[in-house]
């Protein structure tokens, strides 16, 4: 396994930022492997992702969920991940969000993209996009502030 961490402040209130989070199927917008994730249930995800010309879907439960403070998921089939997004208040109008993700390159294309940081990188742009979309947006488009305990 490999750990990723990455974080980026965003110039909004750290329930807007959370919020926005929690719309799982707008990810999308702002994630550039995302092809498409479907919400099963409160805790239960279905992804559709493509990176270097193959198209993969898996299932990833959420395994802890804090309104403002924290989501955190593992991947439940197919490629191995798990991660955690923390929510951190530095001012009324403006959010550390931290991303720490452990992943497992499965094939030599995936082990060769880890080995140069493309993973890193990924996240990394996926967090300024996020940036940008919810700064431009000024307010979440949705909330669930629902909890899920850890374990």
């Amino acid at each position: 396994m490999s750990q990723v961490e990455e974080s980026i402040e965003v110039e909004v209130p750290v329930s807007t930022a959370y919020n926005q989070w929690t719309q799982f199927e707008e990810f999308p917008k702002f994630m550039d492997t995302v092809d498409e994730i479907r919400q099963l249930d409160d805790t239960r995800l279905h992804w559709v992702v493509s990176a270097g010309g193959r198209r993969e879907e898996f299932d990833a439960v959420i395994t802890e969920q804090i309104p403002d403070t924290r989501i955190a998921w593992k991947s439940t089939d197919g490629p191995k991940h798990a991660g955690v997004v923390d929510f951190h208040k530095l001012s009324d109008d403006k959010t550390q969000v931290m991303v720490i993700m452990d992943t497992e390159a499965e094939g030599m294309v995936e082990k060769a993209a880890d080995a140069v940081g493309l993973v890193k990188r990924q996240v990394r742009g996926d967090l300024e996009r996020f940036k940008t979309m919810i700064e431009a947006q000024g307010e979440e488009s949705g909330a669930w502030r629902g909890e899920v305990p850890r374990g």
